[in-house]
């Protein structure tokens, strides 16, 4: 298991940098976090990775049970809340940060957590190649980078392209939940969202803060900056 390195693509022969919606941020992994990846990403990880292959998501958990797919989990606080009061339903949480997938990793097994799996990489590949359409029962995305330079705007997750591709992996009566503490991005979240085809706002404009969310620590950070919070919850209608 090793760190994930923002990636180049060869396009005729010339290197280019392939645009990401995430940061590809470092960190110390810690002797809990790397033992935790040594010893339990065989059973609990996805990698993705070239040559993508499709997810077998029954193989995975063992069972099948709607999917709810978390894109940016940190260090795994959500997940872990959200999973342990919804034993129902299967969680997989995408990050790329190695010492927040130690740590959800070392959480889910001590808390006894069986329906919880991690991947490592770009949420997108893993949507476009590895996850068919009407996979997904909810897909979270919170508090994603907020890219706030307007010249990276092109960088932020919640774009139409993108959205078209998140609501082809929901099935019908899936719910695409977005939270973000950044009022220009939840601006244009809101104004991508209602533009989208087969997409249909569950309140009228922001939503009310869910109470089965739990609070992030992206989340304190922007209360205590004093920004305020912006849900937007959107199901697939067709």
């Amino acid at each position: 298991m090793t760190t994930s390195d923002l990636a180049d693509t060869l396009d005729d022969g010339r290197r280019m940098m392939r645009i990401t919606t995430f940061y590809p941020r470092r960190g110390r992994v810690s002797g809990r976090h790397e033992d935790a990846l040594t010893r339990l990403w065989p059973t609990y990880g996805v990698t993705i990775a070239d040559p993508y292959p499709p997810l077998d998501t029954e193989a995975l958990f063992g069972r099948r049970a709607p999917l709810v797919l978390e894109i940016g989990s940190g260090m795994g606080d959500a997940t872990v809340a959200m999973a342990a009061a919804d034993p129902g339903r299967d969680y997989l949480a995408v990050e790329v940060f190695p010492p927040g997938l130690g740590n959800l990793l070392a959480v889910v097994e001590e808390r006894g957590l069986a329906n919880v799996r991690v991947a490592q990489g770009d949420a997108l590949h893993l949507l476009r190649q590895m996850l068919p359409p009407d996979s997904l029962d909810a897909v979270h995305v919170y508090f994603p980078d907020p890219w706030p330079k307007l010249r990276h705007h092109k960088r932020r997750l919640i774009q139409p392209d993108n959205v078209t591709l998140l609501r082809s992996r929901l099935t019908v009566g899936g719910v695409l939940h977005c939270a973000t503490d950044w009022a220009d991005y939840a601006e244009q979240m809101a104004e991508v969202l209602d533009a989208a085809d087969g997409l249909a706002n569950l309140h009228d404009g922001f939503a009310p803060r869910p109470a089965h969310r739990p609070v992030t620590k992206f989340e304190r950070r922007g209360i205590a900056a004093g920004r305020q919070i912006f849900d937007l919850l959107y199901r697939r209608t067709r």
